[in-house]
């Protein structure tokens, strides 16, 4: 079984590869720490399952569902145990929530249960999913932003750097772009949110959190 890593800790992928090195049937096929790193990687891996980490700096798990093909299966594995964070990733495509706080034993048995289609959760996090679309979630549905609807991935991506202050030098290494498909991002981005310069769209961003 082909299993890809994508954490922002690098420290922790090592530790996962380790766990899931004691499995005889799984093979960790590549790893990543950034979105579109992540995105690439996958796209040349074509491994079964991918664990995906739901906050990074560069836009998170979302993110990378939102970039990848139709393939293989999602695994969210995160610190986070918050109702928003494992509707979201569910709707975006995973097929299951684990935080890290489980073991070495119960992460590769639910590697090996999303693989052959079930759907797996850490204990309670399921209740959140089923809330969700019962109309019962604790989660408050976000509210309809057309303007920040109409970005695409990589757009959203370009955004949440702008907004930190990083330069189009610097975004374009952080995702392997180069600085003129950046500054295309960027004047994209300017226009769907209706924004006249980039200090607008910082406090723009800003105002919806995005960051």
């Amino acid at each position: 079984m082909r299993v890809f890593l994508v954490d922002d800790h690098a420290v922790f992928r090592s530790g996962v590869r380790a766990e899931l090195g004691r499995e005889s049937d799984m093979e960790v096929v590549g790893e990543a720490g950034a979105v579109a790193e992540a995105v690439a990687g996958i796209a040349a891996a074509r491994p079964d399952v991918v664990l995906l980490d739901v906050h990074m700096p560069d836009g998170g798990g979302v993110a990378v569902l939102h970039g990848i093909e139709q393939g293989p299966v999602c695994l969210a594995l995160s610190v986070s145990d918050a109702a928003e964070d494992v509707i979201a990733v569910i709707r975006a495509g995973a097929r299951g929530y684990v935080t890290k706080t489980i073991s070495g034993p119960e992460l590769a048995d639910g590697i090996r249960r999303v693989a052959g289609g079930d759907a797996v959760f850490s204990p309670r996090l399921a209740g959140f999913v089923l809330d969700s679309f019962t109309g019962r979630s604790p989660a408050p549905e976000p509210p309809l932003d057309p303007e920040l609807d109409s970005l695409t991935p990589r757009e959203l991506e370009v955004l949440r750097l702008l907004a930190r202050g990083y330069t189009y030098r610097e975004i374009a290494e952080s995702l392997f772009i180069s600085v003129k498909t950046v500054e295309t991002h960027a004047s994209n981005v300017l226009r769907k949110t209706q924004q006249s310069n980039r200090n607008a769209l910082t406090r723009w961003a800003h105002r919806r959190r995005i960051d």
